[in-house]
């Protein structure tokens, strides 16, 4: 073999080797998932649920996928803060969980135009935002029914967080259906302006219960009021989650929000390049809502 020969034959085998070696520190980066949430994982309600299907992400994913969340972010200027900060430090999808990260979404997406938003509740989109949400008035029409059966007194309560549109259409869902098996129901909201507080939502279910109401519902994050539907000898309906732990006695039912299927799904078309802008509503024949 000639030196010319011997001199091709060994940078081949040197590029070859280079090549095998390079191959296996390649890697891809995982994709980065962020979530936003308005309350604690711990409040065992909404929050608690979204975290839930936080957990079903990577449990699925397995290391393809990197999860992060930020809790307790206030709807408002701290939104936007929050969002940015986590658009900055290289999400490629980020879940904002609160009706009153709408705008705040929209807004950092304008400057993050690579990055994929998804917004909970809401019914604003643009090209690079999804909103998603439940008909959780399916449930609430059922709820309804249930509590105009089994009151004793005719008046059921609702202790309420804000006078937005799914809350006030979910309500209407409830006392309309009681009516329909009751007509001589009544029900009292108290508004509580705030979506986890427990003592407020605690204080709103006394009240409540001391006028008379034998049924409670809630569009609050925490157990609160069912704590205190069981230590009055009431009935309640769990909000987003079972709460039967918190009342024994007290839970006719409860709304199980099941966010982990859509989770997955939007994730892995993030994963396949296939991600666009949609608009999804489900509901309890989706499984997304489901019943305690």
């Amino acid at each position: 073999m000639n030196i010319l020969k011997k001199i091709s034959l060994g940078m081949a085998l040197i590029t070859g080797i280079t090549v095998a070696i390079s191959g296996t520190a390649i890697t891809a980066e995982p994709v980065k998932v962020g979530f936003i949430y308005i309350g604690p994982p711990g409040d065992h309600g909404w929050t608690y649920r979204h975290d839930i299907g936080r957990k079903a992400v990577e449990a699925h994913f397995g290391d393809a996928v990197e999860t992060t969340f930020q809790e307790n972010v206030p709807e408002g200027p701290d939104a936007v803060r929050a969002i940015t900060q986590m658009a900055l430090s290289g999400h490629d999808l980020i879940f904002t969980t609160s009706y009153g990260y709408m705008d705040q979404t929209l807004a950092v997406a304008k400057k993050f135009p690579n990055v994929k938003f998804e917004h909970a509740t809401g019914w604003k989109t643009a090209d690079n935002v999804s909103n998603y949400g439940l008909k959780l008035y399916q449930s609430r029409h059922v709820q309804g029914v249930i509590a105009g059966l089994m009151t004793k007194t005719n008046k059921i309560c609702y202790v309420a967080s804000f006078p937005i549109p799914e809350v006030i259409r979910d309500i209407n869902s409830a006392f309309l259906a009681a009516k329909s098996v009751n007509p001589d129901v009544e029900m009292k909201i108290v508004w509580v302006y705030t979506w986890y507080d427990p003592g407020k939502e605690a204080d709103a279910a006394n009240a409540l219960i001391a006028q008379g109401a034998d049924v409670l519902f809630q569009h609050t994050d925490s157990t609160a009021a069912m704590t205190i539907a069981e230590e009055k000898g009431v009935y309640a309906f769990g909000q987003a989650s079972n709460m039967i732990d918190w009342g024994p006695n007290a839970q006719a039912t409860g709304i199980m929000n099941d966010w982990g299927p859509y989770y997955v799904e939007r994730v892995q078309a993030v994963l396949d390049g296939t991600w666009t802008s949609a608009e999804t509503l489900r509901g309890v024949k989706e499984g997304m809502v489901k019943f305690a």
